[in-house]
């Protein structure tokens, strides 16, 4: 069987630092406005997502249909304190927890793709469709991070 997300999902790591390398460094913690996210709180976001999905991975592997954790993405930003974290120890545990669970799926039969989770907000989940979801999320990201740098760039902040 053919799983072009997990394919798509093991490249998030570097397309994530690739991406960061286009943004200086210096306009990071940029606000483009009350609520939205600076690129570094996006950086911690994608790490705590990945925890998340690193959970939500092996409960639908060895526990299918189990319910999982929904969470609140601004509170968890806000009372983690996105802002004082290390991006550069958000980016290695990234990389960590992101290889880790592309190397684990490589090695399962292709009937662990049938397996689900219960999603609060999703509903049931194979894990097949939990990945075509999961694999899009640093692509929207870097997209995400990219309309932050040009809103920075649109203001004329000093570079």
């Amino acid at each position: 069987m053919n799983h072009p997300q997990l394919e798509q999902y093991s490249t998030g790591h570097p397309e994530l630092l690739d991406a960061l390398q286009r943004i200086p460094r210096s306009m990071w913690h940029f606000r483009p406005a009350a609520g939205e996210w600076t690129i570094h709180e996006i950086v911690v976001h994608i790490t705590d997502s990945e925890s998340n999905s690193y959970i939500r991975v092996r409960a639908a592997i060895a526990e299918p249909g189990k319910r999982i954790m929904a969470y609140d993405e601004p509170a968890w930003a806000r009372a983690l304190c996105y802002k004082q974290q290390s991006a550069e120890d958000a980016l290695e545990l990234f990389r960590w927890l992101r290889g880790n669970t592309y190397r684990l799926l490589q090695m399962l039969p292709d009937s662990t793709w049938t397996h689900s989770i219960d999603h609060p907000e999703s509903g049931q989940l194979t894990l097949e469709q939990y990945f075509q979801i999961n694999a899009r999320h640093v692509p929207d990201h870097i997209a995400q991070m990219q309309s932050v740098y040009e809103a920075w760039q649109a203001r004329g902040v000093e570079r």
